[in-house]
């Protein structure tokens, strides 16, 4: 009899999870009225371990945007060829964080002067931009950057382009939250890379928007 009730018990058990899997792509963000946003901000471990502590934030996904290859990998993205940049895609609750708030973040996290890369990881494929979803967010981000240029909080002008978004391509397995399946070699990666140091140099007391950094 236990063994009859543990049978069903689990039948039921796994039907559930065939539904929770098998449903169709995006019916829970829908149903959820989440939003995304897409940002390049150099390695994209880092800027995924960053926006994984921002409060709202549900998911980050690791990957290749704004380039003309198909599926493309991470050896021929770092080759320069396909013009692709690293970027992550930020699922998020507009309930309890905002498109304006992750802009806000996103400029303190990185060096929007730099046109070159980002700290130590140079080439095209670290540079930065704003890759927006929808006219709306064109017209949010364009404006948010727009404010920052006139308050001039950098020497330097600000050289991240927003541009539309495209196909994003999710990058490798080993490359998904890379923060917390490699945490000491990730550390290490960060640190020697100075990626903390000159956002704290260029931000001050602004630096990741007040949100607690990923290193």
């Amino acid at each position: 009899m236990f063994g009859s009730t543990f049978g069903k018990s689990l039948g039921a058990a796994a039907a559930v999870a065939a539904v929770m899997v098998f449903s169709a792509p995006g019916a829970l963000a829908e149903e959820a009225k989440l939003e995304e946003a897409v940002f390049a901000g150099g390695c994209f471990w880092c800027v995924e371990s960053d926006f994984d502590k921002v409060p709202g934030v549900v998911e980050t996904v690791s990957g290749y945007t704004g380039g003309v290859q198909e599926n493309p990998t991470y050896q021929t993205v770092s080759s320069g060829t396909t013009r692709h940049v690293e970027a992550v895609r930020i699922t998020f609750d507009p309930a309890k964080t905002s498109y304006e708030k992750l802009l806000h973040i996103f400029w303190r996290s990185i060096d929007p002067t730099d046109a070159g890369g980002q700290f130590c990881d140079r080439g095209h494929s670290y540079s930065t931009a704003v890759f927006a979803t929808s006219d709306e967010q064109t017209k949010i981000a364009t404006a948010s950057k727009e404010t920052l240029q006139k308050a001039k909080p950098l020497e330097d002008p600000i050289v991240t382009p927003v541009l539309p978004a495209g196909m994003f391509y999710p990058a490798e397995g080993y490359h998904q939250d890379y923060h917390t399946k490699n945490p000491l070699r990730y550390k290490l990666y960060r640190y020697g890379c100075g990626r903390d140091s000159r956002v704290k140099s260029l931000w001050g007391d602004e630096a990741w928007g007040g949100v607690k950094h990923g290193s």
